[in-house]
């Protein structure tokens, strides 16, 4: 068994052990689970605890039949011959003594000129995601050898407020499956009457997309199919730098249940109006890669 205190944490982090745990009292998990999970999960708390404290008990091979870690800072696992007590220290570490000398006065004031020139660096960095463009396919399976893009769409970013938007559709001569027409409401009869030629949409693509930076989830999925089609239409394949959020997602969120684009998204609070529909699914990209962005776990 597990036990698990926590005080003065953030609300996510609460959230995730509640997928591992129960919450028998505030503050107070239990669970049973192998050391992996339990390892990982001490290291999920000790890097999102911001400033509360944890303590984790679990059952271990010694005289006591348990032991303990703990990030307070005004206690101190150690171990006794093979016993773990907890050890109350007078002056805990890290504790501001008061007055500061003329070497603490140096680093604050270096603080506070970083905090201005982080500012500075924001705005540039906001400068720069002007053009960010987020991309979705929607295909007739899963290989672009057998199977071919029937919408393109695209997403631009063009300040805070604004974005630009790039939807084609592409006329083929495969029938589309009846399960891909279920789920993209996409049939023959709809690509014939609204689509366009294969060259015509990646010429329009490509002068939408510019140089910019794109964005995708699953985006090795995308760019397989993209670089069959162009290849396909004679055309030079696009050299655009390309960022796949699917590996930067599985980092940051080591324990979601799947990493199914709406389950990502939902667990980020994006919504997602319509599926599998290809500007929708560009749409909500693009707020997950700037939800990244302002987390600090994507850097264009």
């Amino acid at each position: 068994m597990i036990v698990i205190t926590l005080s003065k944490v953030p609300m996510s982090l609460r959230g995730d052990l509640t997928k591992w745990c129960q919450e028998v009292q505030t503050g107070v998990y239990v669970g049973n689970f192998s050391a992996r999970i339990r390892d990982l999960l001490w290291e999920r708390i000790t890097k999102s605890i911001g400033n509360g404290e944890a303590t984790l008990i679990y059952s271990t091979n010694n005289e006591l039949g348990y032991t303990f870690r703990t990030t307070r800072k005004d206690k101190q696992v150690i171990n006794f011959d093979g016993l773990p007590f907890i050890k109350h220290l007078k002056n805990s570490p890290g504790s501001v003594k008061h007055g500061f000398s003329k070497a603490a006065k140096l680093h604050r004031a270096k603080k506070i000129q970083e905090s201005k020139l982080s500012k500075v660096n924001s705005t540039s960095a906001r400068q720069r995601l002007t053009g960010l463009v987020a991309i979705d396919l929607e295909t007739t399976g899963l290989k672009p050898t057998n199977s071919e893009i029937i919408s393109i769409s695209a997403v631009k970013r063009i300040n805070e407020q604004q974005v630009e938007k790039f939807n084609r559709y592409i006329k083929i001569e495969s029938e589309v499956p009846v399960a891909i027409q279920k789920l993209t409401g996409l049939s023959n009869d709809f690509l014939n009457s609204e689509g366009e030629s294969l060259e015509k949409v990646l010429e329009e693509f490509q002068v939408f997309i510019g140089n910019n930076v794109l964005v995708g989830y699953n985006l090795l999925f995308d760019q397989s199919f993209l670089n069959a089609a162009f290849i396909k239409a004679n055309k030079q394949i696009i050299s655009n730098r390309m960022i796949d959020l699917m590996p930067i997602i599985k980092k940051d969120q080591k324990f979601l249940d799947n990493y199914r684009l709406a389950t990502v998204l939902k667990n980020y609070g994006i919504e997602n109006d319509h599926p599998h529909k290809s500007i929708s699914d560009a749409m909500a990209t693009l707020d997950l890669a700037l939800k990244l962005i302002k987390n600090d776990k994507l850097r264009i």
